[in-house]
Parts: C-alpha cells; sequence; structure tokens
C-alpha cells in the first residue's frame, strides 16, 4: 500500500494508525477501567459457563449447547476487540498491521454476524419447546445442534468474507490514520482514494439482510409462542411458559438495543459527538459479552446449581 507525501512522491507504508476518541482525549483515561473490569467479567463469566456445562452431565442437552456456542463467540468477539482498544488507552499502542486490520474487520463482522444466527436458532429451541413440547425431544437433538452450527458457521463465514476483501483491494493514497478505536469496514474505507460505493452497498445490504432476517424470525417465534401461550388456559401456565424463553429474550434486548442505538447515533450524526459511535461501537462487543452469562446463571437454576456443585468441588 502506497500513501503520498508532501513532495508527492509515493511511501509505502505497512500500517494503520488507531485514532481512539481524539475530540474527548478525557475519555480515555475514565474509560479504561470500566472497559477493563467488564472485559475481565466477560472473560470469566463466560469461561465459567463453558467450564460448568462441559463438566455437569445434566447440563449436555442442546439448549446449553447452544449457550456454550454464544459464549465462545463472545470470548472471540472480547479478545479481538477490547485488548487492542485498552493497549492505546494504557500505552498509546495505536498502530496496526494491515493485514491485523482486515483480519479484525472480518472477526467483528462475521462473528457479530454468527451471534445473531444463533439467537434464531435459540428462538427456534424456545419456540418448539413451549409450542410442541412432546414434540421437542424429537426435533431439537445433538444431531440438530450439529447442523445448526454448521449453518450459522458456513452462513456468515461464506456473506462477510468480501468486507475485508473489498476494503483490502482498495488504493490507499492519502492518511493511514483511522478515526476509531477498532478497523471498522467504512472507517477504514474511506481513507482511500478509489470509489467504495460498493463497499458501502455490501455493508449495507449485506448486513440489513442478515441483520433483518435473523430478527425477522426471533419476531415471528415470540409471535407463535406469544400466541399458544396466550390460549393456555391452565392457571400459572402463561408465566411457568414465558419464564422459559425470559432469559433468551434478554439477551436479544441487550445485542438489538446498543446496536439501535449504534445507528441511531450514525443517522444523527450531525447532533451528536462523532466520539459517541466510536464507543458505542467499542461497547457492543463487551456489554453483551458480559452480561449474557450472568443472565442464564442468574435465571436458569440448573446453570446455578452447576456453578455452586464446582464451586464446592474446588474448596474441597
Amino acid at each position: 500500500m502506497l500513501l503520498y507525501s508532501n513532495s508527492s512522491l509515493p511511501i509505502e507504508i505497512s500500517e494503520f494508525l488507531l485514532n481512539c476518541f481524539t475530540r474527548s482525549p478525557t475519555w480515555q483515561r475514565w474509560l479504561s477501567l470500566p472497559l477493563s473490569l467488564l472485559f475481565l467479567l466477560a472473560m470469566g463469566a463466560n469461561a465459567t459457563l463453558l467450564i460448568t456445562i462441559w463438566l455437569e452431565a445434566a447440563l449436555h442437552q442442546p439448549m446449553y449447547y447452544l449457550l456454550s456456542l454464544l459464549s465462545l463467540l463472545d470470548i472471540v468477539l472480547c479478545l479481538t476487540v477490547i485488548p487492542k482498544v485498552l493497549a492505546i488507552f494504557w500505552f498509546d499502542l495505536r498502530p496496526i498491521s494491515f493485514s491485523g486490520c482486515f483480519l479484525q474487520m472480518y472477526i467483528m463482522n462475521c462473528f457479530l454476524a454468527m451471534e445473531s444466527c444463533t439467537f434464531v436458532v435459540m428462538a427456534y429451541d424456545r419456540y418448539i419447546a413451549i409450542c410442541h413440547p412432546l414434540r421437542y425431544p424429537s426435533i431439537i437433538t445433538d444431531q440438530f445442534v450439529v447442523k445448526a452450527a454448521t449453518f450459522i458457521w458456513a452462513r456468515n463465514v461464506v456473506l462477510t468474507m468480501p468486507i475485508p476483501i473489498l476494503s483490502a483491494q482498495l488504493y490507499y493514497c492519502r492518511r493511514n490514520v483511522i478515526e476509531n478505536c477498532i478497523c471498522a469496514n467504512m472507517s477504514v474505507s474511506r481513507l482511500s482514494c478509489d470509489d467504495v460505493t460498493i463497499n458501502r452497498l455490501y455493508q449495507f445490504a449485506g448486513g440489513w439482510t442478515m441483520l433483518g432476517f435473523d430478527l425477522t424470525l426471533i419476531f415471528l417465534s415470540y409471535t407463535f409462542i406469544l400466541r399458544d401461550v396466550l390460549r393456555l388456559k391452565v392457571e400459572g401456565a402463561v408465566a411457568k411458559a414465558l419464564s422459559t424463553c425470559g432469559s433468551h429474550f434478554i439477551l436479544i434486548l441487550f445485542f438489538s438495543t446498543i446496536l439501535l442505538v449504534f445507528v441511531l447515533t450514525h443517522v444523527a450524526k450531525e447532533k451528536v459527538s462523532p466520539d459517541v459511535p466510536v464507543l458505542l461501537n467499542v461497547l457492543h462487543h463487551v456489554i453483551p459479552a458480559a452480561l449474557n452469562p450472568i443472565v442464564y446463571g442468574v435465571r436458569t437454576q440448573e446453570i446455578k446449581q452447576g456453578i455452586q456443585r464446582l464451586l464446592k468441588k474446588g474448596w474441597y
């Protein structure tokens, strides 16, 4: 990649510079501590959940396998983004290689899409459990989880691959300073001297097609669940049925709310500081990851009991 100097001679460069919160530098000082704590919480809580499900035979069920997949995705997303952000905050280590930048871009887009797709499968799992309980053991099997995981991996690996490829093919000739804490596609692409219309169109069409399709399926699943639950005449059946999918619904709210706020700030970017979308972009990779395992650990009795048994074994 080439960058032009003041003398108009092309200079070969091998890295980008991540410029976090240039307009609000004080944010870095007060944000580093809570971000560190959220990162440690996310890693510790997800690792505890994975270990509990792995060691507890009672949790070797499709629903908990899907939860394990969600925890793995959260761990990868946190490790891809947060350590680099903290390195910038603490040590001003802003450089990132071209290959490292495009790899981070790919992992972020791919694994966020995988997470969205996992929520769809989990919503289907709750739909079958509540609306067709007698058929649940024959439909939601270990084979179903393997097929679902394969689909989640294949769909998102293939559909998100063009995003870093299109960005990597652009000609970078002006600046190498990314006005962001992470290698977001458009933050990188706008540094190019080429036309980035294709990048924008694919990011918009691909992203909203996948996320929109996933959210539509989730909405339909919960619509059918609510319809069937309201038909139940048994006392307390409604509350019991809804409690079984409450944790999953809360996780979807964590995932979609931050994403929605992020989109709205981009739409109203003239009315908010440019650093606000950057902040939301970072938080979107750590807040859901930190809260997801806690919600399931608190609301799911089997997981709570499994963690308690593991802690007792550790003490003796």
